[in-house]
């Protein structure tokens, strides 16, 4: 995902997106540990790049509209 899209999206909404990659490259990360051979070598650092986006942005608007 682009930073613009994410940055399009609700707090709630990108918690459940960045929840979703983290469980996707868990997955990934099991399957080359158990041996099996992955589709698509290049999801590990789509992945990472997304979490890290998705991260920098949900602190960006946590700071700008804080909770409670």
């Amino acid at each position: 995902m682009r930073a613009k899209e994410l940055r399009e999206l609700t707090v709630e909404e990108l918690e459940h997106e960045l929840r979703e990659a983290t469980q996707s490259i868990f997955n990934l990360r099991v399957q080359t540990a158990s041996g099996q051979q992955l589709d698509n070598v290049k999801r590990f650092r789509e992945l990472r790049r997304d979490i890290a986006r998705m991260k920098t942005v949900l602190g960006e608007k946590k700071r700008i509209q804080p909770e409670g």
